[in-house]
C-alpha cells in the first residue's frame, strides 16, 4: 500500500505547496514513485508535464477520497497532499486520511503561534521548520525563537528545510529540464528524512524527535 504524507496547517505563505513539490521531486530521485495531490480549491492545477511525479487534482472531497483510495492501492508509492490556509475542518480530513502529518512554519512570531496551536489540534503531526534563514544572524535570531516554545512542543519539531530560492523552479508551469544540484540535493535530504520516519520503527522516529529535540535545545 502507498504511504501517505499531508502538509497542511491554519497559516498561508508558510510554505507547504513549495514543501510537497520538493518532497515528491527529492522521492523520485531516490527511486520511489510519487505524487503530489493538489486539494487547495483556490488554486489552479501545475501541469504535470517535465515532472518526474504524477500530480494529480483533488480539490473537491470526493475527489480527494477517490484518489487516496487509489493510491492505497499502489505499492511502493508515496502519495503527498498539499493542503491550504484557513481550512480547519479540511486540514481534519486530510489528517484523519494520512500516515504522516507535517506542519510547515516559518521564522516570525506569527507563526510560531499559529504553529503552537496546529502541534495542539493535530497531536500526532511534525513540526517542519520551512525557508529557514541562512544568514548566521537571522538563523540565531530563528533559533532563539524556537528555544522559547515550550519543550513539548520542541520535541515534535524537525531539522529545518533551509531558504532555496532554486525551490520556486518546480512551481513553475512547466520545470526546466535540469534542475539546480543543490535544490535535487535539499529535494533528496527531505525525502530521506521522511522515508526513515515511514519505513523506521516508533522508536526510530522517537530517537529522530530527540535529535532534533536535542539540537532545538542547543540553539
Amino acid at each position: 500500500m502507498a504511504e501517505i504524507i499531508c502538509i497542511i496547517g491554519t497559516k498561508g505563505g508558510t510554505g507547504k505547496t513549495s514543501l510537497s513539490h520538493m518532497l515528491c521531486h527529492g522521492l523520485t530521485l531516490v527511486g520511489r514513485r510519487a505524487a503530489c495531490v493538489m486539494t487547495d480549491e483556490y488554486r489552479e492545477p501545475l501541469r504535470p508535464e517535465g515532472r518526474r511525479y504524477v500530480m494529480a487534482d483533488a480539490r473537491s472531497p470526493e475527489a480527494r477520497e477517490k484518489v487516496v483510495d487509489k493510491l492505497r492501492d499502489l505499492p511502493g508509492w508515496v502519495g503527498v497532499l498539499d493542503g491550504g490556509a484557513n481550512r480547519t475542518n479540511t486540514d481534519i480530513a486530510l489528517y484523519d486520511l494520512s500516515d504522516i502529518v507535517l506542519l510547515p512554519f516559518r521564522d516570525s512570531p506569527e507563526d510560531l503561534r499559529t504553529i503552537m496551536h496546529d502541534l495542539e489540534l493535530f497531536p500526532r503531526a511534525f513540526a517542519i521548520p520551512s525557508q529557514w534563514p541562512r544568514n548566521k544572524w537571522q538563523q540565531d535570531a530563528a533559533d532563539k525563537m524556537l528555544a522559547a516554545l515550550p519543550a513539548e512542543h520542541r520535541e515534535r519539531i524537525l531539522p529545518p528545510v533551509f531558504a532555496l530560492s532554486a525551490s520556486k523552479l518546480l512551481l513553475q508551469t512547466r520545470p526546466p529540464e535540469t534542475l539546480p544540484a543543490a535544490l535535487n540535493s535539499a529535494c533528496k535530504q527531505l525525502a530521506n528524512q521522511l522515508l526513515e520516519m515511514m519505513e523506521g520503527s516508533d522508536e526510530d522516529v522517537s530517537n529522530a524527535l530527540a535529535q532534533a529535540a536535542a539540537l532545538n535545545a542547543g540553539r
